[in-house]
């Protein structure tokens, strides 16, 4: 992928701050997202999650589906076979300690344009911050987060946390009929450091998992007689070598 004007904006951002809120307009030109003939495609297939059972047993509700790549930093990008998602209680108070295996997404989505650039993306973005790291291993999961007249949607129902990875991307793939939804990041005593809504698609926030913890608030219907829903991608990358 060619560099971009906003790349070295980017990468300062998050070297000096350890994460960066990045608006549609500029994330938009940093993927060329007007040559991905499958968008429409690949956002429609967020109507095709399937629902966590994991989260349900605690009684909250979301849809997700999660699919794993191994990166080279020189440029190879390789789907992997269908593996368990992972986090140490350490990161992941609410549900820690389990291999919890989700619904694979689609082939035609993991190998398709869209999602192809958005890996290429992190690759280059979280290389140029760790020269030192050859190879990535990275998970993808498709959410949305339901929110009801009777019940808010929670997008981090862990709370405040980190994910025990390197980086992370947070991009915001549709909002409809919702209010609130605020990332909030935090420092390691949990002091707030910066807050900001993901509001239009392809608004985006990167964190560096190590240097800073992340949230997002609850989400409430705007009109409760409605479906409402937020729909987000998260891409993790940790380094393996």
């Amino acid at each position: 992928m060619i560099p971009h004007a906003d790349t070295p904006a980017l990468h300062a951002r998050l070297q000096s701050d350890g994460f960066a809120f990045v608006t549609a307009d500029i994330m938009r030109n940093l993927l060329e997202a007007q040559t991905l003939p499958d968008w429409p495609a690949f956002t429609a297939s967020w109507n095709d999650l399937a629902p966590d059972i994991y989260l349900a047993a605690s009684g909250r509700h979301r849809r997700r589906r999660h699919a794993t790549f191994a990166a080279d930093s020189d440029g190879d990008i390789r789907t992997v076979a269908h593996q368990p998602h992972y986090q140490s209680l350490q990161y992941n108070t609410l549900q820690g300690d389990i291999q919890r295996w989700f619904e694979p997404i689609s082939p035609a989505i993991a190998d398709g344009v869209s999602l192809q650039r958005i890996l290429g993306f992190c690759r280059d973005c979280f290389s140029a911050l760790a020269p030192a790291t050859r190879h990535w291993h990275v998970e993808v999961h498709q959410f949305r987060i339901e929110a009801r007249a009777d019940e808010a949607g929670e997008p981090t129902p862990e709370g405040v946390h980190r994910d025990g990875v390197d980086y992370v991307l947070v991009l915001l793939i549709d909002r409809e009929n919702i209010e609130s939804g605020t990332t909030t990041i935090h420092a390691l005593d949990r002091s707030l450091l910066g807050s900001f809504t993901l509001t239009r698609p392809l608004d985006a926030a990167l964190v560096d998992d190590a240097r800073v913890f992340h949230g997002v608030t609850a989400v409430t219907p705007l009109d409760p007689a409605q479906p409402a829903h937020r729909d987000v991608l998260v891409v993790t990358f940790k380094a393996i070598s």
